[in-house]
């Protein structure tokens, strides 16, 4: 069904654009306030607004599978999730319960038999203030608030949580591991280069480079036929594809191989007198791509793929809360080094393959690390699961989206910063609140049970103790409530 949008226009289902150009607010999805140029071939969601022009686009999905319809479910699945310390709450106030009605019952008891007349007056104020100031409202509040209050502000940023379970878990991680491509960087790698060797013009390379990528699925096969553009491209046969390795084939009675390094050392085709170059181009952070032809290298191929435009203040901020960063890549060492030292990351795992993420995740697990991944992709999904906590990049597969804890609606890598200190200051927040419900149990109840009487000749009136009681639910709803107003540190 295509449907006509025009500005001033709320976007009624998902879809996809297929003609004209429209700047949309998004805000309610991503938490960017900034509005949003879309044009043909981009997706548009429910609930967003049309500030300027018009577009004709195709419905995807409508109803409950919408984007807007799914953040819903997420924010009230979590919201109404408990976290392990939530649980431990539970169980202490299953066990505080008969505890608070034992020490009433003792208490009646002492003043029965050892208080001053009239003893059953006594005996009654004693066991009903020691039972109304011991309700356990404020610590049967104490995580759910926090958990409302800090999911509900999460999504504000345009991050979506799963459960609580996975913002306690966030808040004591230590270290932070990106997948490269679409991640840290634009995921629209460019052919920045080609060298050619031998008799072969860049043309020509070009020409066979794109002929066979064009059975290929990888990112870098898109940027190379990008570069390719126009040209008349000739027929393949029996193309292969070489799992971490490259493509191969045959095409105009030539032999061809694509890809990196290791596929032509494993194909025994020498590289030697290209590894200047090849190295080159890898210490400017570019993937060299190379082009064989009949056993022989003919062409290399740069292609770079741009850091994000807020990759380095993004992770800027997260070296200052103490993480530490890595990234793990399939690219080879040198140009996974060159961008690390762009972005600022601390430890590379290069040349790692996409079903060898998860054991690299398992590796730092073992050194006693709690580890976050930040991936898009679903080679990335297994890597996810693995992690302590996973985090999707929210223009990434539906797979690794289903499978992170945490999924930011904003293509940005700020959103992880905010995910993290919205964590931490949930988590910091329940502590409170538990603290000051265990504080308020541990004086109220004694001073109610008379514990002053021999040093001042007071007891605690009940009408005072029942509003002590309320006083301290109001405190930790407050206390809470700060949350909706929490800005993480830039």
């Amino acid at each position: 069904m295509l449907l006509r949008l025009t500005t001033g226009d709320r976007v009624p289902v998902d879809g996809e654009i297929t003609q004209g150009e429209a700047w949309l607010d998004e805000a309610m999805l991503t938490g960017e306030p900034i509005p949003q140029q879309k044009g043909e071939g981009e997706s548009v969601h429910a609930g967003t607004v049309v500030q300027d022009g018009s577009v004709l686009f195709r419905a995807s999905a409508v109803g409950s599978h919408t984007t807007l319809s799914r953040i819903i479910r997420m924010v009230r699945q979590a919201q109404s999730s408990k976290p392990e310390i939530g649980q431990l709450a539970d169980k202490i106030s299953a066990v505080f319960v008969p505890v608070v009605v034992v020490i009433a019952l003792v208490s009646a008891a002492i003043w029965y038999f050892f208080g001053p007349a009239p003893q059953i007056v006594y005996t009654l104020v004693i066991a009903t203030t020691v039972l109304i100031i011991a309700c356990p409202c404020a610590l049967g509040l104490a995580t759910p608030m926090s958990i409302i209050s800090g999911v509900g502000r999460a999504a504000e940023f345009g991050v979506l949580v799963r459960d609580a379970d996975a913002l306690q878990r966030a808040s004591t991680l230590d270290t932070v591991v990106f997948d490269k491509t679409g991640t840290l960087t634009e995921g629209k790698p460019q052919v920045v280069a080609v060298k050619t060797f031998a008799d072969v013009d860049e043309a020509q390379a070009l020409r066979l480079a794109a002929a066979l990528e064009q059975g290929s699925s990888h990112p870098l096969a898109r940027a190379i036929l990008d570069k390719a553009g126009d040209m008349q491209l000739p027929q393949v046969n029996g193309f292969r594809t070489l799992r971490g390795l490259g493509v191969s084939g045959e095409a105009e009675g030539h032999a061809l191989l694509l890809g990196n390094q290791a596929l032509l050392n494993e194909q025994q085709v020498g590289t030697k007198a290209i590894e200047a170059e090849i190295t080159a181009q890898a210490s400017q952070g570019a993937t060299p791509v190379l082009l064989a032809v009949d056993g022989k290298a003919v062409a290399l191929l740069a292609v770079r793929d741009p850091l994000r435009s807020d990759s380095v203040a993004a992770l800027q901020r997260l070296h200052k809360a103490g993480y530490r960063l890595v990234m793990l890549t399939g690219d080879n060492p040198t140009t996974a080094n060159a961008i690390a030292k762009e972005a600022g990351i601390d430890e590379v795992i290069a040349g790692v393959l996409p079903d060898g993420k998860a054991e690299a995740i398992k590796r730092l697990q073992s050194e006693g690390r709690q580890v976050a991944m930040v991936g898009d992709g679903i080679n990335d999904a297994p890597a996810l699961a693995q992690a302590d906590v996973g985090i999707a990049m929210g223009g990434g597969s539906d797979v690794a989206i289903e499978t992170a804890a945490i999924t930011l609606m904003r293509h940005s890598l700020m959103g992880v910063a905010d995910a993290l200190a919205i964590s931490r200051a949930t988590l910091r927040n329940m502590k409170q609140n538990l603290l000051g419900a265990f504080i308020y149990n541990s004086i109220g109840i004694p001073v109610a049970a008379g514990i002053l009487w021999p040093f001042t000749g007071t007891l605690l009136n009940p009408v005072v103790a029942g509003a002590a009681m309320a006083l301290s639910s109001i405190t930790v709803v407050s206390n809470a409530n700060r949350l909706l107003r929490f800005k993480p540190k830039e």
